[in-house]
């Protein structure tokens, strides 16, 4: 076997570990496939490079590689996502359509963490998702950022603490379906007091409709606006069609639950975070239609 051909193979046997922390990385499907594709490059490079210098460990430097080159991406796209138009989400996959390894482990995975992590730092975030989503020691992971120890488990310890992590907890929450049915129902019918019930009085709803489509250009704080908010939608979708004004379903995003809204000719999806008594505290409406190209929008 040829080292080109071995790094190819070893590249190959990987893609999907690398593509799920890009993705937790990046937050874009997309860019993370490219990262990914760029460290195939790099791979075959280095097995060419004169100097006669081998790898130890595929796995250990593909990882290093994907990490560094998705640090680079996230450093380079925050001053893109600056100037977005509105408030900026992460790109929702289909379920189905993610790789088996990215999906095993849902740690990270979900759209609401992907969001929060906006917030650290490129090497913390790196840190937070190679320590909580594959289960790398601090050592490990010191190694790749370059980084002491003792440094890596204060920034993993931190950001635990600003994206309100249990470190004990071994998975994500999994979401009420109950009550993503009946926000459903409260949607479809326009009972938007009861929409205004399920929602904690400090809730807060971030819409992305990257200036693609009309939504909402800041933040809405409280469930008296955010209800306001959604009694806006529902008026003028019962003024498009006056018959079904809106039509819901729950589809399966980024290893939870979600809901796809049908109005006005357009597909929104929504998602929602609920405290442990069931109230909603935050939602996402993800309404950019660049950004539903990985979702089956398709179906009853």
């Amino acid at each position: 076997m040829s080292l080109a051909v071995s790094a190819t193979a070893a590249w190959q046997s990987e893609r999907n570990r690398l593509l799920g922390i890009a993705y937790r990385m990046l937050g874009d499907f997309g860019h993370a496939e490219d990262v990914v594709s760029e460290v195939a490059i790099d791979a075959v490079r280095q097995e060419r490079k004169a100097d006669g210098h081998g790898v130890e460990s595929w796995p250990a430097w593909l990882t290093t590689v994907c990490v560094r080159r998705s640090v680079d991406r996230v450093r380079q796209l925050a001053a893109v996502r600056e100037d977005y138009t509105g408030p900026w989400l992460p790109e929702p996959v289909d379920t189905s359509r993610l790789p088996e390894e990215t999906v095993a482990n849902r740690e990270l995975l979900s759209l609401t963490l992907l969001h929060l992590a906006e917030q650290l730092a490129p090497e913390a975030r790196a840190a937070l998702v190679l320590h909580r989503a594959f289960g790398m020691s601090a050592p490990e992971i010191a190694d790749i950022l370059e980084k002491t120890p003792t440094a890596v488990r204060q920034m993993i310890s931190r950001a635990e603490r600003r994206l309100d992590i249990d470190p004990d907890a071994p998975a994500p929450r999994t979401k009420d379906r109950a009550a993503l049915e009946k926000l459903v129902r409260a949607i479809e019918q326009g009972d938007i007091d009861t929409v205004v019930a399920m929602l904690d009085r400090d809730a807060v709803l971030w819409a992305d409709g990257g200036g693609k489509v009309k939504s909402a250009m800041n933040p809405v704080f409280g469930a008296e606006r955010i209800g306001r908010f959604f009694a806006g939608i529902l008026g003028k979708a019962a003024a498009f069609d006056p018959v079904q004004p809106v039509r819901s379903r729950i589809i399966e995003v980024n290893g939870e639950a979600a809901v796809l809204l049908r109005h006005q000719g357009r597909c929104d999806v929504l998602f929602i975070d609920a405290g442990l008594d069931g109230s909603v505290r935050e939602l996402r409406q993800l309404a950019n239609p660049d950004k539903l190209t990985r979702i089956s929008l398709d179906g009853p």
